[in-house]
């Protein structure tokens, strides 16, 4: 006898454009990418304005007469449904905490935290609160992430060597109000949080998670950064993870002055070589190679692959629904964390942009880290 369909009911902390993004993927019908077993409820929104959030719903949805409820205040929100937060950075701890004291499950946007303590903080609460909480990284839940991860880790094309990723824009920050996300260090400003978790989540698919690695050891980091002028946090971070038991180094770049180019993320293995065209973050053409002779620079034979918006054809939405898929699986079988994205891969993370900016002497003022 089949399993009923389980459906999950959906509040958004934070009217925002990456928050309606993530709905109108949502509410499309999980058939059209052949999933069966789960489907969705978009049932509220939060914001401060409860007239403005009830316009979000509306252009969102396309619908005057869609019934999700419009709150303004988060506290209201808390109190209905499974919550997805999506505000500055700075804010992620306290309304995590304040949906897990609600008894809410958390999908929270990236970067989870601030700094590491942060990330574990919010996960010891989930533990104590047998709560999910999952950090959105929708990235790792695309299928050419899985198509790229099966790559490095089948084997034929060797082992992992280098990886080289960068997720770069130009975001004119010389014009920007020094209270915009992206430069006020009071919202955890900067390229690292902000595009760091990007080149990051490849270095974990391909090293952090490969077979070869002994989680017990600690990858060592090595950084520099260039700050903004105006308000000192970093306009382009580079970071070196290097694991020494794969005998492999990722590096990572991510800034605020110049755009990425083609190919954006490479990965170099003992017999051949993965190529990823930009953006990183949901990338739609991959090239493998196969070398002639391994280490060598001979391309014997080359393979592409597109992916349209990470997915593939016919696949409707950008993206964003496949981590939603995996968050109600995991929330229908009493999961408390993702096997895909676990709490370690975040800990991790958040445990690298920690050191890239303690070598760099980048701090937030007082207040901005919650825990430290």
């Amino acid at each position: 006898m089949s399993q009923p369909v389980f459906n999950l009911r959906w509040g958004v902390l934070g009217a925002g454009w990456i928050s309606g993004v993530f709905v109108k993927d949502i509410i499309l019908d999980p058939k059209s990418r052949g999933v069966t077993d789960v489907t969705h409820e978009f049932v509220a929104v939060g914001s401060r304005d409860a007239a403005k959030a009830q316009e979000w719903i509306t252009k969102i949805t396309g619908r005057e007469d869609h019934p999700a409820k419009a709150y303004g205040s988060y506290d209201e929100l808390v109190k209905d449904s499974f919550i997805l937060a999506r505000v500055p950075h700075s804010g992620h701890y306290d309304l995590a905490v304040l949906a897990l004291n609600n008894g809410k499950h958390v999908l929270l946007e990236k970067p989870f935290t601030v700094n590491a303590k942060e990330a574990r903080s919010l996960i010891d609460l989930a533990k104590k609160k047998n709560l999910f909480i999952m950090e959105a990284m929708w990235t790792r839940f695309l299928p050419v992430a899985q198509y790229i991860s099966d790559l490095v880790k089948g084997g034929e094309l060797g082992e992992v060597r280098v990886l080289h990723a960068d997720l770069s824009g130009n975001c004119k920050i010389e014009d920007l109000p020094l209270d915009h996300r992206l430069l006020d260090p009071k919202l955890a400003g900067g390229a690292l949080l902000d595009l760091g978790p990007y080149p990051m989540v490849w270095a974990i698919i391909a090293m952090y998670e490969n077979p070869g690695h002994d989680k017990k050891q600690t990858p060592s980091v090595s950084s520099s950064m260039l700050k903004a002028p105006r308000t000192g946090v970093d306009a382009h971070s580079a970071f070196t993870v290097t694991f020494d038991d794969l005998f492999a180094q990722a590096v990572l770049t991510c800034g605020l002055t110049v755009s990425t180019p083609s190919p954006a993320l490479v990965i170099r293995l003992k017999k051949g070589n993965i190529l990823v065209d930009a953006p990183i973050y949901r990338p739609q053409k991959v090239t493998v190679q196969w070398l002639k002779e391994p280490g060598g620079g001979t391309v014997e034979k080359e393979e592409v692959k597109n992916f349209t918006n990470g997915s593939g054809d016919d696949i409707p939405g950008g993206g964003w629904h496949w981590q939603a898929d995996e968050v109600a699986r995991c929330i229908r079988d009493g999961k408390l964390e993702s096997a895909t994205w676990s709490w370690d891969k975040t800990i991790f993370e958040m445990e690298v942009f920690d050191k890239v900016r303690q070598q760099s002497g980048l701090s937030f003022p007082d207040g901005v880290e919650k825990v430290v």
